[in-house]
């Protein structure tokens, strides 16, 4: 009991001193175009607060220095002693949910009330309590008070802890929409934070360090996107919400149709180019190289009626090549927006790639009129992928990335060419 007894009467409170802001605002892209809330989480120093549309957020920078003041770090008792009530104040460093207890000599709890505060200096009123020696703690997000209280009150009651008022700091923390305030969060270099965003029913988790005053752009993925799905071979595929479209995050890699047909593996070049079937094959007839790239198809592949995508998933036709251009900006940027970043599978410089969007378009090559690989596979400098859009009876429209550009080309080929698939939700 005397353990208990030296921690109430110890008190270790420290306030940093700011020196400097970063403000952080949210932009939405994917099944979204605006955000309406986020909850900001520090995952270093754990303290949270909350955003709606409307708010500046702002980081407030500690410059290491610590020092008490009046206002921060005292909890203040008046009067002391008390007869029939005493007012309590302090200050809430951050917005959010704090524990008001009182406590007895022998450590035993009076009364333990909870409240959901804002950022500024707090009021309350404390009344009922017998002749004695007690202790008030106050226990917040990122913050704790101690003092000692002495009762003189003749005339016990019931014990209370009322809110009287306060003066708050310009934060707020949930519940009221469009109060177009500024929400503080103290936060020291390096820390890592975790943003939440909402946008109605959608929810999207970025975890970024900010150094600078920046713009957090949450991806929201449509609500029917799964986050993954399996073909008929049991090969596994990330999904990517872009705009109002679901797009397999990966080259399709299947040897089946979705009925469980066996797509024929066709490696001879003569054989390829006199095909009018569906056919598969790997890049430079490695098949190893489908771990990586999926696998190339003709176009014969992507028509067939016993579908080469899984089920409620199907090869995008031209236009719907053309939706996801046009969200991405237009054909100059969409390559660039859509290529895996760095030179680990594409050849320098792979100018503009981003990956913005997880898509990961990879230089899977692909596969001539002549049946061979040549300029295609062997310099990772290409990506190719079909649309199920014919131009003419021998020729149907495919999309192109290149290693040294941003720029897409869609360009009209040989239905014997193999080309990667990607597939686009129903």
């Amino acid at each position: 009991m005397r353990k208990i007894t030296l921690i109430f009467l110890t008190i270790f409170v420290t306030v940093n001193i700011y020196s400097q802001t970063y403000t952080i605002s949210f932009t939405a892209t994917g099944a979204a175009t605006s955000v309406d809330s986020v909850i900001v989480e520090n995952l270093t120093h754990p303290a949270t607060v909350k955003w709606h549309v409307g708010d500046v957020l702002q980081l407030v920078l500690s410059n290491g220095v610590t020092e008490k003041t009046a206002n921060e770090t005292v909890l203040k008792v008046y009067p002391n002693p008390m007869q029939g009530k005493a007012e309590l104040s302090f200050y809430a460093k951050q917005s959010g949910n704090t524990t008001l207890s009182i406590y007895d000599i022998a450590g035993k709890a009076i009364l333990q009330t909870e409240h959901k505060l804002l950022q500024g200096i707090q009021k309350f009123q404390l009344t009922g309590l017998r002749q004695g020696i007690y202790f008030v703690i106050i226990k917040g997000d990122n913050y704790f008070y101690s003092a000692k209280l002495i009762s003189q009150n003749t005339n016990p009651n019931i014990v209370k802890i009322e809110s009287i008022g306060n003066e708050n700091n310009g934060t707020f923390f949930s519940g009221k929409k469009g109060t177009n305030v500024t929400v503080t969060m103290s936060y020291t270099s390096g820390d890592s934070l975790r943003f939440i965003g909402y946008a109605n029913i959608l929810n999207s988790i970025i975890i970024d360090v900010p150094n600078i005053s920046k713009t957090i752009i949450f991806g929201f993925n449509r609500p029917d996107c799964p986050t993954e799905i399996t073909d008929i071979d049991g090969n596994i595929y990330s999904v990517v919400s872009i705009g109002n479209q679901c797009w397999m995050g990966e080259n399709l890699n299947t040897t089946h149709y979705r009925n469980g047909d066996s797509i024929p593996n066709v490696t001879d070049a003569n054989a390829w180019i006199a095909l009018t079937t569906g056919a598969f094959c790997n890049k430079d007839n490695t098949p190893g190289n489908s771990i990586i790239y999926g696998r190339l198809y003709n176009f014969y592949s992507t028509i067939d009626p016993r579908n080469l995508c899984p089920a409620q998933w199907h090869v995008p036709s031209d236009s719907e090549w053309t939706v996801l251009e046009n969200y991405l900006g237009g054909v100059n940027l969409t390559a660039g927006k859509l290529k895996e970043v760095g030179i680990s599978h594409w050849l320098t410089p792979n100018v503009g790639a981003t990956n913005e969007y997880g898509f990961t378009a990879l230089p899977g090559g692909g596969r001539g009129c002549n049946g061979v690989f040549s300029n295609y596979g062997n310099g990772n400098y290409v990506g190719t992928w079909w649309s199920s859009s014919a131009y003419s009876t021998t020729t149907s429209w495919g999309l192109n990335f290149y290693y040294n550009e941003s720029k897409a080309y869609m360009y009209n080929d040989s239905k014997t060419y193999g080309y990667s698939v990607r597939c686009l939700r129903d």
